[in-house]
């Protein structure tokens, strides 16, 4: 045996045992994410907001932040004697069990229609302990329990924080069974093999491990803030990009095990020619996520740094461990369907050739309905509902929830949930007096003072998160000098115009992020803007549905704030990979002298199955969001699959390509394949090409397959 075959058979096993040194000694770490995952809070909210500071501020009062609960007790047609009662023992027990504010037991507030009765309460026992707070609110539910036709909530800022809370616990668990189950179903289906499905999961699951162990150590070394929004999110685009490059690399690799006769050259081949475009696609998807770190919101900028961080571990394990695994294997991997060296794929019609060829004969006609359809659609984002309030923040109604609405119902002429002011103590008294008098204020109390700051609890006269109450909020910002004005209505107030001001800031930043990624890739400025133009709009279309389905369909009254912004990043870096793929195949074309329709219609076909099926895996991984119990990750899940699939399946297949018929070569200016020029600048080996559906290849020596053998035969599910 030579050198160069020692060589070859070396380096898979190097590298695999690099990555069971690397999966070793991240295992320990991985499972310690949730540990440190961050859900106060402050790592939700502006980082300057009124609103932020008190938090913060109240944390370091004595005892840390209040735990603030309110005990309702409801009998529809009207409380009896024995219920009062009965109220009075059981909140008599939550007060000689623990240490109250004020050191009194809570007075009972009636209803004037003598079906309600409220006992706030709080208590700093628990302070800012998350597990010690979550132990004190349930065990007051625990002692405050109903009868027959008297119905008993524990409501509150803190309840409605532990039931937060609970959500968030079980998101990671959920999520990554979820997303497994879609991803293996999915490879099954695409494969249709019963071993070949099971290497790019183990390995996008080794990814995801390798990536939660880097995330925990940059928390340990670097303070970086995670949250259990942005964990799960890495998750699914670990899963889901990570799948992506695994389909882009397998399709690649099976066709040149049908031109080579080792599987290792056959895979420095497949990683000759799609390497590069996976890099770049990866590239911007990471770009446009750090982008998020202009936000000030802390749960936008905290997203940014994790997110990239998960498309990069997907990255390494996909184009290192998975192809070293493909090499070990052999072709028998591929069992029953084995590429045979030598063979020649299946010959069927695509269903891509059929796009094609009615996008090239009528390419105006076809673009034109397509941009009608994704502006009608766009329209729908008129009715999106109003802004999401906290009450209505999950799918099912929590014990905290329901409690804040019959305390709506009940309390119509006031507030049950004070506004947090913290103010110096030297002027607490001024301040007091000044709130009092605002318009609004039904009434306020002084509460904990400590380290020169004062902090007085502040009720509006208006229902949470009305009109009345957030016209109380402004005016308490405007009237107390030195004070900051927060608590839970104050919060969302301070998230909704702080998500404004992050939309005006980012969403530039990715377009023009993503713009400068491609002009340098295609050597184009037409392409590139046409790229850029068709995500945004994919954009609009997927948020028009939402306005179209939130309310109607899924029951949600509001919008989370954060949606566009980040539904925005994911569609448009995403959205563009896929036209990387599309485009560069195209200029390829373009480069060996085919006419601009033809490179075109051929880059379609060559490219359609690919980018269809890793469309419906990025999707699908999406789509597993709409599986949490919070109307937010619903939302985003929902927004962020149905504007893939309008990508993968209107917008690349019909709409980009009509376009570059009707453009032709114009669509290369002013790049010289816009004048019949080839750029001077090399093509090989260094070529961007999309592994195929194709059975074609781009790299130098090898001569496409005739048109009609453009599949890969078994690799995309039937219907594509």
């Amino acid at each position: 045996m030579g050198p160069e075959n020692r060589r070859r058979r070396a380096v898979p096993w190097v590298v695999l045992a690099f990555w069971i040194a690397v999966i070793a000694l991240a295992a320990p770490f991985a499972g310690k994410l949730g540990d440190v995952q961050r859900d106060n809070v402050v790592d939700y909210l502006p980082a300057d907001a009124d609103s932020t500071q008190v938090a913060k501020i109240q944390q370091e009062l004595p005892g840390g932040e209040a735990t603030e609960l309110v005990l309702v007790y409801h009998r529809d047609g009207g409380l009896t004697a024995a219920d009062r009662g009965l109220a009075e023992r059981q909140v008599g027990a939550v007060a000689g069990a623990h240490q109250l504010t004020g050191g009194q037991r809570p007075v009972a507030v009636p209803s004037e229609d003598g079906t309600t009765l409220m006992f706030p309460v709080a208590t700093l026992e628990p302070g800012a302990d998350e597990e010690a707070r979550t132990a004190f609110v349930d065990e007051v539910r625990e002692t405050a329990r109903g009868t027959r036709g008297l119905s008993v909530e524990v409501g509150g800022p803190s309840a409605l924080q532990t039931d937060m809370g609970k959500v968030f616990d079980s998101i990671d668990g959920t999520l990554m069974i979820a997303t497994v189950l879609v991803v293996a179903v999915l490879l099954i289906l695409t494969y249709r093999s019963p071993f070949l499905w099971l290497v790019p999961l183990l390995v996008v699951g080794v990814a995801a491990l390798t990536t939660r162990a880097v995330i925990y150590g940059l928390v340990q070394g670097f303070g970086l803030t995670v949250t259990s929004q942005s964990a799960g999110i890495m998750t699914v685009l670990v899963f889901g990009a990570g799948t992506d490059y695994a389909l882009l690399l397998v399709a690649r690799y099976r066709e040149e095990l049908r031109r080579v006769p080792l599987p290792y050259d056959a895979m420095s081949a497949a990683l000759r020619g799609c390497g590069p475009a996976v890099l770049a696609s990866s590239g911007t998807v990471a770009a446009g996520l750090l982008c998020l770190l202009a936000a000030d919101l802390n749960s936008a900028r905290g997203l940014g740094p994790v997110g990239a961080l998960g498309v990069v571990g997907a990255l390494a394990a996909m184009l290192s461990l998975l192809p070293a695994v493909l090499v070990l294997l052999g072709r028998r991997v591929f069992w029953p369907l084995i590429p045979a060296y030598g063979s020649e794929p299946g010959q069927r019609r695509s269903l891509f050739a059929a796009m094609g060829g009615s996008a090239g004969r009528r390419p105006v006609a076809v673009l034109a309905s397509g941009a009608v359809l994704l502006g009608a659609l766009a329209l729908g984002a008129f009715g999106l509902p109003g802004t999401l309030k906290q009450e209505d923040s999950f799918t099912d109604r929590p014990d905290s929830v329901s409690a804040m609405r019959t305390l709506a119902d009940a309390y119509p002429e006031r507030s049950s949930q004070p506004i947090g002011v913290v103010t110096r103590t030297d002027g607490a008294e001024a301040v007091l007096a000044k709130a009092r008098t605002t318009k609004g204020v039904a009434g306020a109390e002084r509460g904990r003072s400590a380290d020169g700051w004062t902090e007085l609890a502040v009720f509006a006269k208006d229902a949470p998160e009305t009109a009345g109450e957030t016209a109380t909020i402004k005016a308490l910002r405007a009237g107390l000098d030195g004070s900051y004005v927060g608590g839970p209505s104050a919060q969302q107030l301070d998230l909704d115009d702080t998500s404004a001001r992050d939309r005006l800031i980012v969403i530039p930043l990715v377009l023009a992020a993503v713009l400068l990624i491609l002009i340098a890739l295609l050597r184009s400025l037409v392409a590139p803007l046409m790229l850029v133009v068709a995500v945004v709009a994919v954009w609009g279309a997927a948020m028009g549905l939402g306005g179209l389905l939130f309310e109607s369909v899924f029951g949600f009254s509001g919008v989370d704030p954060g949606l566009p912004l980040l539904s925005f990043v994911f569609l448009v870096a995403l959205g563009v990979d896929y036209g990387i793929f599309l485009m560069h195949r195209m200029r390829e074309e373009s480069l060996s002298g085919a006419e601009s329709s033809a490179a075109a219609l051929t880059a379609l076909r060559t490219t359609g199955g690919v980018i269809a099926s890793a469309g419906i895996v990025l999707a699908a991984t999406f789509a597993v969001l709409m599986n949490l119990p919070l109307v937010a990750m619903v939302e985003l899940g929902f927004v962020v699959a149905v504007g893939v699939l309008l990508d993968t399946f209107l917008v690349r297949t019909y709409l980009v390509t009509s376009a570059s018929v009707v453009l032709g070569r114009r669509v290369w200016w002013p790049g010289g394949l816009s004048r019949g020029v080839p750029d001077p600048a090399p093509q090989t080996p260094a070529r961007l090409d999309v592994p195929a559906a194709a059975g074609t290849s781009s790299l130098a020596g090898y001569t496409p397959l005739p048109a009609h053998q453009n599949r890969a035969g078994f690799l995309f599910p039937p219907f594509l």
